[in-house]
């Protein structure tokens, strides 16, 4: 099952010539105790492994891990089908699954498979619609009919399986009122992190929709996709000029990540490479084996003092 504690994982944008050393690394994760993995998902690359197809395998050669594609490529996935995917993965797999939501971004690419050319705005409303309609087929219960403007099924049974937790990779203002009405969690669009104006102008979008909507802020988690570099030595300035986090020494990352959840709410990290790809194996033995337990124990151990 998918925690409610703060989690730590890795993400990946996996070639189908990298699919070994993949299986290798989320499998070395497993073990180590790490939470989550995720895969980027552009079913127009024919480079790249299918997420989801990808996801099913992994999950099934691992034992504690879930995993998300971050975020799912909703234009070429329908609501409907993508419902029967996760609530089947999340079967198979003991409740190992978090269903990453984008409305779209390349569209270019995306027409490009057939898929019809949304305006921004028809975007999110269809991203919307998604997330209630997936919602609505799990669980069981009674049959569900929904009509929307871009969705419609009619007396469709739910699996009798409970939907995933929703993280949405909202950047809009019109997306992140979405998110805070219908999603579980957010991850920052760019790599945003707790100290950007990005973040501070839009976890407040968020947060607002949540209360209009009668639901509790806090139940929204916010998750980072965090890329930085692992340092065997302290680095003098752990931050670029323009405040991004470049990385330094476990120690800092320690302190950096401590601080994150202690004093800002941070609710996981997804280790990335420095250039927002696949981190390499031994920065990922590192974050699972040095930094995740020493954060864990730290951040727990700043809460109960406070």
């Amino acid at each position: 099952m998918v925690s409610t504690d703060v989690v730590f994982g890795f993400g990946a944008h996996s070639r189908i010539d990298e699919r070994a050393e993949l299986l290798r690394m989320a499998q070395e994760a497993d073990r180590a105790g790490l939470d989550l993995f995720s895969l980027s998902d552009h079913p127009y690359l024919a480079e790249r492994l299918d997420a989801y197809a990808t996801i099913g395998y992994v999950l099934g050669r691992t034992e504690r891990l879930a995993g998300f594609a971050n975020v799912t490529n909703l234009p070429t996935r329908p609501a409907p089908m993508l419902a029967r995917a996760v609530t089947t993965l999340s079967a198979l797999s003991d409740g190992r699954i978090v269903l990453g939501m984008g409305a779209g971004g390349l569209w270019d690419r995306i027409a490009d498979m057939g898929v019809p050319r949304l305006s921004p705005g028809d975007a999110v409303d269809a991203f919307e619609e998604a997330i209630t309609l997936v919602k609505a087929l799990s669980g069981g219960g009674e049959p569900v009919s929904f009509t929307g403007r871009h969705y419609r099924v009619d007396q469709i049974e739910p699996a009798p399986v409970a939907a995933p937790p929703v993280w949405t990779g909202s950047v809009g203002a019109k997306s992140l009122a979405a998110t805070g009405r219908v999603a579980d969690g957010w991850l920052p669009g760019h790599a945003a992190d707790w100290l950007s104006d990005r973040y501070r102008r839009s976890r407040p979008i968020i947060d607002e929709a949540a209360v209009k909507a009668g639901r509790d802020p806090r139940e929204i988690r916010t998750v980072f996709n965090f890329p930085g570099r692992i340092t065997d030595q302290p680095l003098a300035a752990t931050r670029d000029g323009d405040g991004r986090w470049i990385g330094g020494s476990t120690e800092q990352w320690i302190e950096e990540l401590t601080t994150a959840i202690v004093d800002h709410g941070a609710s996981g990290f997804m280790l990335f490479s420095p250039e927002g790809g696949t981190p390499d194996a031994l920065s990922l033995g590192r974050w699972a084996n040095e930094i995740v337990p020493a954060v864990r124990e730290a951040s727990k151990q700043d809460v109960t003092a406070s």
